[in-house]
């Protein structure tokens, strides 16, 4: 896929994921950021590594989650997102997944320069 129709899908992903929360779709909310920010890695990846990536955005945030050289912030947001919610569907954390998914998004593609 091109990059500049990604980076459309990255950012139409997030507003999604708004739209969703805005509906009481919190569970869809957070796949949308999931997966925004699992995109957003897979152009990081690609670029700085000029390999073609696995289009699974959960598996790119499993491969970013370990990154040591990222910012220790972005790593724990990666990790967040890529959480099992419990049996009882809720979050065992108090971070926002879309401020998590934003987050990343944004310092990549800033790092990038197509934010």
């Amino acid at each position: 896929m091109k990059e500049s129709s990604l980076l459309d899908r990255i950012r139409l992903e997030l507003d999604q994921a708004h739209l969703y929360r805005t509906r009481g779709k919190e569970g869809r909310a957070r796949v949308c950021a999931r997966r925004a920010a699992g995109w957003a890695v897979a152009v990081f990846r690609q670029e700085r590594s000029g390999a073609e990536t696995h289009p699974n955005a959960y598996h790119q945030l499993r491969w970013f989650r370990k990154l040591e050289d990222m910012p220790i912030e972005l790593r724990k947001a990666a990790n967040r997102l890529t959480t099992h919610v419990t049996p009882s569907h809720d979050l065992p954390y108090h971070e926002d997944p879309l401020e998590d998914a934003e987050m990343i998004v944004h310092a990549l593609l800033n790092e990038l320069k197509c934010g």
